[in-house]
């Protein structure tokens, strides 16, 4: 077990993010055939079309797809950190994989909307990228709800050209810097962007929050109902479920207990899609 240290505790609880140089590189290989494996298994891109390097491509429910990814929940390198800043019952809440594309503009994963609980993104980068070349970039402490500091960013970063003169690119930030195997961890309301990117940057995240006080399990139904936008039927898919162990299941059975609308509302969606538009 690698629990976090006080330090890296306080640091995350300061500034919203904590990297990890060299964790998985004794795993790389693997993580990397698990990667194009559910690549493939989805026709080869998002949507079953394959990735033409023009716009973001991603998938969810990715890690679950992979017995070889959704391994990562079990790794106490992995799990640690999650345990470390949400607590050992922590809820693991879904993943994307992607492949990005050119520049992504500053914005936080969910600024104060979660309804009171701490979301955390747990990110392994697949490419060596640089604060040149599309590498994550965070605005340290803009997590802190309330704060007039948090405030003011998450108001005007998306018009840094009118209110400081710079692009977004010159906003200063910390550039997080990475190589195949490394992890970056950060909270859902801290601030981050990239600049510079190819056109095939390949990242994957699990997504992980603290558990759901019972009068909170509205909040927790309402996060979980936005997957209907890709038309799941439930959170999980099945290999994460399949391989899971009795301690694992800790981390999937609140979502699991209170994921039972998304049937309905996927099917909404469905139907929405399909009405003719009306002029």
């Amino acid at each position: 077990m690698t629990p976090l240290s006080s330090q890296q505790v306080n640091f995350f609880e300061t500034f919203g993010y904590l990297g990890f140089p060299g964790l998985l590189a004794d795993r790389i290989d693997a993580i990397i055939a698990g990667f194009n494996e559910v690549w493939a298994l989805n026709g080869g891109g998002h949507n079953g079309q394959p990735h033409d390097g023009k716009a973001r491509s991603v998938i969810v429910q990715f890690l679950d797809q992979s017995e070889t990814l959704c391994a990562l929940l079990d790794d106490p390198r992995v799990h640690d950190i999650a345990a470390g800043l949400l607590g050992d019952d922590f809820n693991y809440m879904g993943s994307d994989g992607n492949f990005y594309v050119g520049d992504t503009h500053w914005h936080s994963d969910g600024y104060g909307g979660r309804g009171g609980p701490r979301h955390i993104k747990i990110a392994f980068y697949l490419d060596a990228l640089t604060a040149n070349s599309g590498c994550l970039r965070v605005i340290p402490g803009s997590h802190r709800l309330g704060e007039p500091y948090a405030e003011a960013l998450e108001r005007d970063t998306k018009n840094s050209a009118t209110l400081w003169g710079i692009p977004g690119s010159q906003v200063p930030a910390q550039a997080l810097e990475t190589q195949p195997g490394d992890v970056v961890v950060f909270n859902h309301d801290l601030k981050h962007s990239a600049w510079g990117g190819s056109d095939r940057r390949r990242m994957f995240t699990m997504n992980c929050c603290q558990r759901y006080p019972e009068d909170k399990l509205d909040h927790l139904r309402e996060y979980l109902g936005h997957a209907s936008r890709f038309f799941l039927e439930r959170t999980y898919a099945d290999a994460v479920l399949r391989t899971a162990t009795p301690e694992r299941m800790v981390h999937l059975e609140q979502v699991m207990a209170n994921d039972g609308h998304l049937p309905e509302l996927s099917r909404r969606r469905r139907l929405e899609m399909a009405e003719p538009s009306r002029g």
